[in-house]
């Protein structure tokens, strides 16, 4: 679609009522609308197809020129940033010690822009990074916009999920050829680490290590697995080999058959701020 220049009050008035969402990684970006009256159940969502020769925020910039969807006004701006995160606990969380601490544990960020979203639930502030470029991109064509750390929904929602039952869980969330993997106790994150994992035999091995070095029971603990897992069938029976309760959140049966937990190729973590909001 190309870029239309022109208006009428019905269509500002339309898309004034509406929000938009950028989820973007770095391999990918999506944009969701949805109306921000309440209850806002209908999400029009579309990925982009990322010209991998080009930085992320070329190919946003190429977005903004030729996509209908970004060339509207919105009452507001949402991006969710995929980038590598560092867990502080908000009892020791200063922001004018964000960007020294951040780059001190990825000093590959150092001329990146770092930002914080606060879990209250779980007495913690994630720092986070976005490229410079990337950000003067947003900040250009939508000046008000918020950011995120893009797995904000998931952490505070699996940390909610956690409660049912009374067995430990181990959590794995997937996506973007990362897992998370996560542990909560007393109100916080017990465990958090992130692994590199373009297949499922790195999946694997990551997993038990943290399972040993946790002291977890395999034949009472949980392992629930979430989001874009690789070789899912694979991944399944080979920890069942070692782990009694292994389980693959299926998010239509999760989210009670959400048509947004229905929706093709939607992020796990997109999906469920829609549902579940941020926080």
């Amino acid at each position: 679609m190309t870029m239309t220049t022109t208006d009428n009050n019905a269509h500002r008035n339309d898309t004034e009522k509406q929000r938009l969402v950028i989820r973007a990684s770095r391999f990918s970006l999506a944009f969701a609308t949805q109306d921000i009256t309440y209850p806002a159940t209908t999400v029009n969502f579309a990925p982009y197809n990322v010209k991998g020769t080009m930085s992320m925020a070329a190919n946003l910039r190429e977005a903004i020129k030729t996509s209908e969807m970004l060339a509207r006004n919105y009452a507001k701006v949402t991006v969710m940033a995929d980038s590598p995160t560092l867990a502080v606990p908000l009892d020791l969380f200063d922001t004018k010690d964000a960007q020294k601490l951040f780059c001190h544990s990825h000093p590959d960020s150092s001329n990146d822009i770092v930002m914080h979203t606060v879990l209250a639930e779980l007495n913690a502030a994630m720092l986070f990074a976005v490229k410079k470029d990337f950000h003067n991109v947003i900040i250009d064509r939508y000046g008000s916009a918020s950011f995120f750390a893009s797995s904000a929904p998931v952490w505070n929602y699996l940390f909610r999920r956690n409660f049912l039952g009374s067995r430990i869980k181990l959590y794995a969330y997937f996506h973007d050829q990362r897992m998370e993997v996560i542990a909560y106790g007393q109100n916080r994150f017990k465990y958090f680490n992130t692994f590199e994992t373009e297949n499922a035999h790195d999946a694997v091995y990551f997993l038990l290590s943290v399972w040993k070095q946790l002291a977890l029971r395999p034949d009472h603990d949980e392992l629930h697995m979430v989001g874009e897992l690789p070789d899912r069938q694979w991944l399944e029976d080979e920890l069942k080999e070692y782990l009694k309760k292994v389980y693959t959140v299926n998010p239509s049966t999760d989210f009670n058959r959400s048509p947004i937990a229905q929706m093709k190729d939607m992020p796990y973590d997109m999906m469920t701020y829609f549902i579940k909001g941020r926080g």
